[in-house]
């Protein structure tokens, strides 16, 4: 288990090792490592998700480690309250970045291994906190650094707190 203390509330995530077994070991690791500490939620979409874990404050990019395989033909889809990794349009492009899914979102679900098919991998989800989710899902956003869709109140995530526990 898995609390992201945010500046909105904490949010308690639960990996799943045994459809993602390569995906929930690289978000537990950087959670060990504190890498999440101080990253803000720096792109949010209503009825979309929210993503972060790869922006500091101010839009500063934060380096990540290599990039990992795209696990998302593991049968679990992109529903309200599930973590997936974000990604470029490379299939296997992921690495420190994830999204909360606000909305049910079919599309991003894998349907065949082509890069416009592949989909984003799910890895875990929300037990405790979607209160938290939905209060930074309607934050006000603006476009900034290049960036669309940026909170213009970071939702920041203060510390990480991991549990061995499941």
């Amino acid at each position: 288990m898995i609390v992201l203390n945010t500046n909105y509330g904490p949010i308690t995530i639960e990996l799943d090792f045994e459809k993602a077994p390569i995906s929930a070991a690289n978000f537990l690791q950087y959670a060990k490592d504190g890498f999440y500490d101080e990253t803000i939620f720096h792109r949010v979409i209503d009825d979309f998700m929210i993503q972060g874990g790869g922006f500091e404050s101010g839009m500063q990019q934060k380096p990540h480690g290599d990039q990992i395989k795209n696990e998302a033909d593991n049968g679990l889809p992109n529903l309200v309250g599930t973590l997936a990794m974000a990604r470029t349009s490379a299939p296997n492009s992921a690495s420190s970045q994830f999204f909360i899914n606000v909305g049910d979102n079919h599309f991003l679900n894998h349907r065949d291994k082509t890069d416009q098919g592949w989909g984003y991998a799910v890895f875990g989800r929300v037990t405790d906190g979607m209160e938290v989710v939905n209060k930074i899902k309607t934050c006000e956003t603006a476009s900034q650094s290049g960036h669309q869709d940026v909170p213009v109140n970071e939702a920041i995530i203060e510390s990480t707190q991991v549990s061995e526990e499941d």
